[in-house]
Order: structure tokens, then sequence, then C-alpha cells
């Protein structure tokens, strides 16, 4: 895999882990305007997670790098992304894929122990284009 860069977002916490993986998905957009991608067609996702906390677990870890590949890959790895339920309102488009990715992240973060935070997911879905999901923080 070619050593990708990617923008950073600038934080508040101590700690910063950015994993990189990849799967294969087919997905079509069911609409007059998404022109060629109306018909099923496949991609080869890359991802590039960035993940920051101020605290590690047992283990020394803001997550295990494992753990995030397993929960990415084993979901969408060779599977059309519309059979996927958190599509069944929307179409995949590369910014809805990098919004549930973020979702599906966060919610595994969140029963952590040390509770570290999903700060950016960036999904390229061609060699010249990709999409950035940086979540708004909310204010209690």
């Amino acid at each position: 895999m070619m050593q990708q860069f990617y923008p950073s977002v600038p934080h508040p916490y101590s700690f910063e882990l950015n994993k990189d993986m990849h799967f294969s998905a087919a997905h079509y957009i069911p609409a007059d305007e998404a022109g060629k991608c109306a018909k099923m067609h496949g991609h080869t996702y890359h991802l590039n997670i960035t993940i920051a906390g101020d605290r590690l677990n047992g283990t020394g870890f803001l997550i295990d790098f494992k753990q995030l590949k397993d929960l990415i890959h084993k979901r969408y790895d060779h599977s059309v992304l519309n059979d996927h339920p958190e599509f069944g309102d929307t179409f995949p488009t590369t910014e809805q894929l990098a919004q549930q990715i973020h979702e599906l992240v966060q919610e595994t973060l969140d029963r952590s122990d040390n509770r570290p935070r999903c700060i950016q997911v960036i999904v390229r879905e061609t060699p010249t284009s990709y999409v950035i999901y940086r979540p708004k923080e909310v204010s209690s």
C-alpha cells in the first residue's frame, strides 16, 4: 500500500492513532443525477481512521488496530453496500459511507473504559477522489 498522508485534525488530546485499511465493495446510486454510478459497480475503498484520547486502555492502546480492522473489514469487504441496513434510508455514497464508518467505530469506542473519540474518517473511493468526515463536537 502506498504511504499516504492525510490532513490532520487539530484536537486537545494527548494521543492520536491513525489506521489505514482497505476493503472491496460494490454499490449503486439509484438516482437519475448519479450518472454512471446509477449502475452497480465496485471499488477498492481505502480508509484512514483517526482516533484520539487522553487515556489508554489496560493494554496501553487507545484501541487495538486489529479490533478496528475486524470491525470494518468483516462488515463491508466483498459486499454490496446497498444491502446493509445502515443504507436502508439513504444511498451508499462515499460521504454516507464515511459517516456510517464513523458511527460504527464510535459506538465501539463508547463501550471501552478509556472512551477515546473517532475524530476523522477518510474514505478514498478512487485514486483521485476521497471524502473526509469529521463529526461536529456536541456541547453539553
